[in-house]
């Protein structure tokens, strides 16, 4: 049991330090310099857990899969950059949901990314 609690205050460290979200390769890449004994699988059942709890939120990138993270961010949206590959969150909600659908409509929830070429990459 001890090796679950270490392993799965490695993962949320991982988190607090970054604030981006995060898909299982990098979570495992930093994660076994923290825990060298860190594997897939207690990884998936940690992430479920910390979903389950409220603690992050799962996303699901149309282009990079299933990313994860922070849940206490607030809602916002993201942009991926084609050429250094980084993930960069939006502030806040641009879309005007009375817009969005058509009249009797109702929207439950929603993510939207944007993909482009970040400030960095264009100069």
């Amino acid at each position: 049991m001890k090796r679950e609690t270490e392993q799965r205050k490695a993962i949320e460290k991982i988190f607090i330090q970054q604030e981006k979200p995060l898909g299982i390769g990098e979570i495992m890449e930093r994660g076994r310099e923290l825990v060298n004994t860190l594997n897939q699988a207690t990884v998936y059942r940690n992430l479920k857990r910390l979903v389950s709890s409220g603690w992050l939120k799962r996303i699901n990138h149309p282009t990079l899969g299933t990313l994860w993270e922070l849940a206490d961010r607030g809602h916002h949206h993201h942009f991926y950059c084609n050429v250094c590959h980084n993930m960069y969150d939006l502030p806040g909600c641009a879309l005007d949901q009375k817009k969005a659908v058509p009249a009797g409509f109702e929207i439950e929830e929603h993510e939207i990314f944007l993909s482009g070429t970040c400030k960095s990459c264009l100069h």
